[in-house]
């Protein structure tokens, strides 16, 4: 029964709407019928502003560390559940969540948090990387794909430098495959030159 309530939390966490939440609390407004009608940090920095776009997007990121790290808690330390398996739960519950009629974001900034949970190395990789990757592009979508590919890059060299971790390397795999589905639409309009591009950066 514990390791169920583990499994169902990390699924309700991932689950957390941020930006449908911090739109329609603090701005009166559902951004699912803004921009890309995505719940995800990039829409709510195009439908909200610079400011609600940063919030949701660092709320997605705890959601994904604050997942991984359940099994940590005292309650919990009984139950054999590798923290990998609690980020992929959380990141499931992002891209369709309870909360939102199960149509949820593309899961790159939950994915980096579960990263910065497990192996904060690589968050700050990639943090370092997205900014300098986005200022180049001027695309999220781009970028986020991009960093997939670092990622699975760095996964590998772990393991065969550092230390010989497959969880991470399955792990980064399953999130490189979930993030180049959920950009399909975006890899047809950067193709046809069509994808939008920031201003913020």
């Amino acid at each position: 029964m514990t390791i169920i309530i583990l499994l169902l939390l990390a699924y309700v966490i991932g689950s957390i709407p941020s930006g449908l939440w911090i739109g329609k609390l603090f701005y009166n407004t559902d951004i699912r019928e803004h921009g890309s009608g995505n719940l995800g940090g990039t829409n709510t920095f195009r439908t909200l502003g610079k400011k609600a776009g940063m919030i949701v997007t660092i709320m997605d990121i705890l959601k994904g560390t604050a997942a991984t790290l359940l099994g940590s808690l005292a309650i919990f330390q009984s139950v054999n559940v590798h923290p990998l398996i609690l980020g992929i739960i959380a990141v499931i519950g992002h891209m369709f969540p309870i909360f939102a009629k199960f149509k949820g974001g593309k899961a790159v900034a939950t994915s980096g948090g579960i990263l910065l949970g497990y192996n904060w190395p690589i968050f700050v990789l990639l943090i370092v990387g997205f900014f300098i990757i986005l200022k180049i592009t001027k695309m999220v979508s781009l970028t986020s794909m991009c960093l997939a590919i670092i990622a699975l890059i760095y996964s590998v060299v772990y393991y065969f430098t550092i230390e010989r971790d497959w969880p991470l390397i399955v792990f980064v795999c399953l999130i490189a495959v979930f993030i180049f589905y959920r950009h399909r639409a975006n890899i047809t309009r950067i193709k046809n030159g069509t994808e939008p591009k920031v201003k913020w950066i």
